[in-house]
């Protein structure tokens, strides 16, 4: 075997022995026994926040800022690592959590968009909060908000719930992601950090961020607080905005450089240098040799954490069924996507299985994953603001066909990607005894 087969040979067996695969997905999520009662009062509570509008989205602090002070502002009790971007935030939000907890330094964890369960969103130590105390809690704050004439969004509720949950559970650092932009996200109530971190910014949300990458950057800059340090990436497109929010709240900026030399971390796809690239930063600020508060972080818990950290749905291999699911759902993370299938599947063409939003810029993402050796299968999943077959075919330049089943003749590895709504579809579909009517 030559030197450059062996190469490929490591690279497709990483992915093909990864641990954390995609196998468990569907049954993980759901894996604690729920009396009925208990599974009847959450249904009440995803009720509720579904009627909120899946896509209803109003961004602004008033609505925020009021129902907190209404729960006498659990935020100001918490330590908290502010995570914003286009792409990278939820693998960086992963990683951290995942070292912290393994430094046993008592972790929450706000992230989004959740597969199944609204309660992945909200985690303390990795673990999601209990659908019962999720429920009393939605059902509390909408509560609260409706006799008070608050109008909160779906967001806005899973933000208020996030945040007195972990302030009750005493936790000693949230990690916070940004659910959209920064500037007006819900999430931006807090008034300082222990750090900002800013990942890969691009085009994605346009029609609320702006059509510019100095708008967008300067949307996801205003999570920056006044004296607290900032690690962005040197590359990272909007670093000009960075640099300038930073310099004007004199906050450190910690620019740097994705190094070749990381340590192993269990999320594969070439991205996710970068992303690990600003976790260690991250990390290094919150340690007892760089920080004034600092938190006792070993470099043998770090490797640990980054060994064990878990994050579906990103570059994920179910491997028994030859198929690789990732949530790209923008032209940026598209184009990460196909460079990534392309080192670890070099010389290969895949068999995709792609639906996406109407409001995404789908024919640029078509145009970075496909080529004209690919198989192409356009599914509409059951979404009012899912592309249709027509929608998609009509703009694709290679032949496509509508997605039937994962009957696959050829053998080909299948690539799902495009949304996390019709990924949660898929897999679920996936998984459905074959003799179980819909």
């Amino acid at each position: 075997m030559s030197e450059k087969e062996a190469e490929v040979k490591s690279k497709k067996q990483k992915v093909k022995s990864n641990d954390n695969s995609l196998c468990f997905l569907p049954f993980a999520f759901c894996s604690e026994n729920y009396s009925h009662e208990a599974n009847q009062i959450y249904q009440n509570a995803v009720d509720i926040l579904t009627s909120q509008g899946k896509f209803h989205i109003n961004l602004g602090l008033e609505r925020i800022e009021k129902i907190l002070e209404l729960l006498k502002n659990p935020q100001k009790k918490l330590k908290v690592i502010h995570i914003a971007g286009t792409n990278g935030k939820g693998s960086v939000s992963a990683m951290l959590s995942s070292i912290l907890t393994h430094n046993k330094i008592k972790t929450g964890l706000f992230t989004s968009p959740h597969i199944f369960e609204y309660t992945e969103r909200i985690k303390i130590n990795d673990i999601q909060i209990k659908k019962e105390i999720f429920a009393q809690k939605v059902i509390k704050i909408t509560e609260l908000a409706r006799k008070n004439n608050i109008h909160l969004t779906e967001f806005e509720i899973l933000t208020a719930v996030a945040f007195e949950y972990f302030a009750e559970n005493k936790v000693e650092v949230v990690v916070l992601e940004t659910g959209l932009g920064g500037r007006l996200d819900s999430t931006n109530i807090i008034k300082d950090n222990l750090c900002s971190i800013i990942t890969h910014i691009d085009f994605d949300h346009t029609e609320r961020l702006g059509d510019t990458i100095e708008k967008i950057a300067a949307e996801k800059a205003a999570i920056i607080k006044e004296n607290c340090p900032v690690v962005a990436n040197v590359d990272n497109l909007g670093i000009e905005i960075i640099k300038k929010v930073a310099k004007e709240k004199n906050s450190p900026l910690y620019l740097i450089e994705t190094p070749e030399d990381l340590p192993e971390c269990s999320l594969l796809g070439l991205w996710q240098k970068e992303n690990l690239s600003l976790v260690l930063m991250a990390i290094e600020i919150l340690s007892e040799d760089n920080f004034k508060k600092g938190f006792k972080i070993t470099d043998k818990n770090i490797e640990l954490g980054l060994k064990n950290v878990v994050h579906p749905c990103r570059f994920e291999y179910l491997k028994e069924k030859n198929i690789l699911i990732d949530g790209a759902h923008n032209p940026n993370g598209a184009k990460a996507l196909r460079e990534s299938l392309d080192y670890y599947f070099p010389n290969q063409s895949f068999n995709f299985i792609f639906g996406c939003l109407k409001n995404k810029n789908y024919p640029q993402m078509m145009k970075n994953l496909f080529t004209a050796k690919d198989e192409i299968n356009f599914y509409t999943f059951n979404n009012p603001n899912s592309c249709t077959y027509e929608e998609l075919s009509n703009v694709c330049e290679f032949n496509s066909k509508q997605f039937n089943n994962f009957e696959n003749a050829n053998n080909k590895l299948t690539v799902v990607c495009g949304s996390f709504y019709m990924i949660k579809e898929l897999l679920r579909l996936m998984h459905k005894p074959k003799n179980t009517k819909n």
